[in-house]
Formats: C-alpha cells, structure tokens, sequence
C-alpha cells in the first residue's frame, strides 16, 4: 500500500491572506545560510564526478570487451543509469551548485550534457531555469506548455484527432512515452542550436556532433549494425524512463498558480507547486537528489547533500506559517501525477462516443 502524503496544513489556509512577497522567506534564508548550506562542495562532487566517470569507463570498456554478441544488451541498464547520473551533475552545474565560477560551472554542463549525452546544456539552462522561476505557471513555465500532454482542462479542450486520443488516455501513455525522451532531449538540443548566438552556437554544435559521432562509432565498431541499434534502442530508451521517473514526482498534479489570480511571494511559489518524495540514500541516489524538490526549488544553488539537511528546517518554517509541504512515498507521487493527468483528459473521454 503506497504511504499517505504528508502535510502541514489544508491546502486552502495556504492561499489566503498571504503577507507581501519575501517577508515569509527571508527568516527562512537567515537560518539556512547561518547554518551554511549554501556553501559550496566542491570536494563532493569531485568524488561523485570522478566515480561515476569512472563507471561510465567500466561499461563502455565491458561494451568493447563483450563484443558482438547479445550478452552486451545487459550492459545498457548499467549505462542508462549511470548516464542518468552525468545528467544530475549537469542539472547541479547548470544551477551553480557544484562551482560559483560561470565558466567552470558551463565547462562542466558541457561535458556532461552534450559530449556525454548528447544534450544541449544551453538549451537546458534556459528551459529550466524558466521553470524555476516560474513553476507549474500555465503561461510562463516551459514543462507545463500544451504539447504532447496537457495539464489544465483548458488544454485539454483545444485537442481534436490524434492529440486529443493522446489527451484522453495520457496517464496511460505518460511512462511509454518518457522510453522516447532520451532522443527527443538530442532533438531539442541540436533544434536549439538556431537560436544560441555563433560562438554558442559552434561550441554547442561541435560537441553534440562529437558525441553522436563517438557513440555510433563505439556501437558500430564492437557489434554487428542489428545488435547496434538493439543496443542503442534499449540504452536510449531506459536513459528517458530512468529520467522521466525522477521528474515526474516533482510538479505534476501540484499547485497550478492562477495567471489573473493573486501573486505568491517566493515561499510560496516554490512550495505550493513542488512536492518531495521520502526515503533513504537509495532514493536520494536514484532520483539525484531532486526528491528533495521544495528545497531545491527555494535554494536552487544549494549543493545536493545539503538538500536533505535543509528539510527539517523549511518544514517547520512552512509548519509556523501554515503552507502545505507535500511529502509522499515514491509509488504514491507517481499514483498522484497520474491522476492529474488522468482527470485533466476526463472531459475529452466524456464526449468520446
């Protein structure tokens, strides 16, 4: 039986009488920093890069080992979730977490998203950080645009055809479809390219291209072209459900703000739409540490093992004010976002004959 969501307080307390934006916050900002959460870990991460370079290392050298046989599609787990892992670090350099200088901090994303695989970094920054700013904000948050799922009924309402057989059964199709994200992430990065300014935009474009080019090389060069694209589909595949499962718990089925509607101050804001997923350090391992989502989402350049010391404190912040901090088991977050999902398409299945 998934475990109950946990909060502070009714929903409906949280959006009235709201004080002017930021004086909620800022108490909360002086304890964090006094207790230095905010300070870098640049020693952490250096462990957990070099581990995980090294595990990226150990597979790549069992896919040139195991050769052309079968055998090597056991292998592309492995590589789905330790790339998985070069996209956290990317994500934590892209918020500045892992270095306070800009260029370290992009030399890192670079590496890390478009050689490692093959996804723009500066495509991403952009893209979330506007989510960030603005989270789960029909008109000004990216992941909650109108494009193959929908989140509101307004948007479900403007679906015909096949968009709108995708609407009605969307909770259905959410986990199938995130098997194709490892390669709409590529798409996007190299799309992205137009608009990035020319030197971006050649730095950028060299290394997805270098990255596409060492990848088909690595497949091509141990296994025969079947075995390759068998291989390429599995690792793919796994590396956008493995992602999809650690973005899913954190928004959907939260808090959507009202466009015309009263402005939340930055507390608010950042903790009415997040939602954090209990459990231990294979939790924290497996969704890199974006299970602590209102913490991240109030500090975005807080170092991830800081997230889980800065819990306590910004649930009793929210406890004294009387803000929701939703908390729940991993099964029972997916069980919510499905829903969501599932009853924003319900109007469409109503008129479907």
């Amino acid at each position: 039986m998934p475990e109950p969501t946990t909060a502070v307080a009714e929903p409906a307390r949280a959006t009235r009488d709201a004080p002017p934006a930021g004086s909620e916050f800022a108490p909360l900002l002086r304890t964090v920093k006094g207790q230095g959460l905010l300070e870098r870990r640049t020693g952490w991460y250096a462990r957990v890069i070099a581990a995980n370079a090294l595990a990226l290392a150990a597979v790549i050298s069992g896919v040139v080992l195991v050769g052309d046989s079968w055998w090597s599609l056991l292998l592309a787990p492995l590589l789905a979730a330790f790339c998985a892992r070069a996209a956290f670090i990317g994500h934590d350099a892209g918020h500045g977490q892992i270095s306070g200088d800009k260029k370290a901090s992009r030399i890192i994303g670079l590496l890390h998203g478009n050689l490692l695989l093959g996804m723009s970094y500066a495509w991403w920054n952009d893209k979330h950080n506007r989510h960030h700013a603005n989270p789960n904000h029909i008109d000004k948050d990216p992941d909650v645009v109108a494009d193959v799922l929908v989140f509101t009924a307004a948007q479900a309402g403007l679906r015909s055809g096949f968009r709108g057989w995708l609407t009605r059964n969307q909770a259905w199709l959410f986990f199938p479809l995130t098997l194709l994200e490892g390669v709409a992430l590529k798409v996007h990065g190299f799309q992205d390219l137009r608009r990035q300014p020319p030197r971006e935009r050649a730095v950028e474009g060299a290394l997805l291209v270098t990255h596409v080019a060492a990848y088909a090389t690595l497949l091509l060069t141990t296994m025969s072209p079947g075995k390759a694209l068998a291989f390429a589909a599995l690792h793919q595949a796994l590396f956008g459900l493995h992602l999809g499962m650690a973005f899913a718990p954190n928004h959907k089925g939260m808090e959507m703000p009202d466009p015309d509607g009263e402005r939340w101050g930055h507390l608010r804001r950042q903790v009415l739409t997040s939602r954090n997923i209990r459990g231990g350090v294979l939790t924290d391992w497996f969704l890199g540490g974006l299970n602590y989502q209102i913490e991240h989402h109030l500090f975005p350049s807080m170092p991830r093992p800081h997230l889980r010391l800065a819990r306590p404190l910004v649930r009793a912040h929210c406890l004294e004010l009387g803000i929701p901090y939703a908390e729940t088991g991993l099964v029972d977050s997916y069980r919510q976002a499905l829903r969501h999902l599932h009853e924003v398409g319900e109007p469409l299945r109503a008129q479907w004959p």
